[in-house]
């Protein structure tokens, strides 16, 4: 992989990157945003299932108002990470964090997945006024450990 990661580090846009004022501390910022606009949003649709105004908001109000945020903030997140990642391939790629955000990354996804083709799908019984069955409580717990670890670990990367 280093042969790789290498050559990542020498394309034009990894060489622009790295080296031209401004770029880079610009790209962290928008990626900042990006994390935000996935998490937060993610975070409040996460405490919905977990029964945080139950008997105020629909299920469905919150998940047709928040996720397309996030999805807008991962769409963010996810460009502008993957450019900061080519101009430092090496040094991410190798880092002990990267594995552990990739897998919880993966986790998060699968999750989603799992959640709106399995009990989102019945989402009518349970969409106000009553407790979200315990696989969508499941999944908010799982969406809200697997963002905040992926956080965590991209933090890590600059010193790992």
């Amino acid at each position: 992989m280093d042969s790789f990661f290498e050559w990542l580090e020498h394309t034009t846009l990894g060489e622009a990157v790295r080296t031209t004022p401004w770029v880079y501390s610009s790209l962290e910022s928008v990626h900042i945003l990006g994390i935000a606009l996935l998490v937060g949003p993610a975070l409040a649709f996460d405490l919905r299932l977990l029964g945080v105004g139950q008997r105020l908001l629909p299920v469905t109000s919150a998940a047709r108002h928040l996720l397309p945020l996030s999805r807008v903030g991962f769409l963010i997140a996810v460009l502008s990470g993957a450019v900061m990642f080519v101009s430092g391939a090496m040094a991410v790629g190798n880092s002990g964090a990267a594995p552990w955000k990739l897998g919880l990354l993966l986790l998060a996804g699968v999750n989603i997945a799992v959640f709106h083709l399995g009990v989102y799908r019945s989402v009518d019984r349970w969409d106000l006024n009553a407790p979200a069955p315990v696989t969508a409580r499941l999944a908010g717990v799982v969406s809200t450990l697997s963002w905040t670890g992926v956080i965590v670990c991209g933090r890590l990367l600059a010193y790992t």
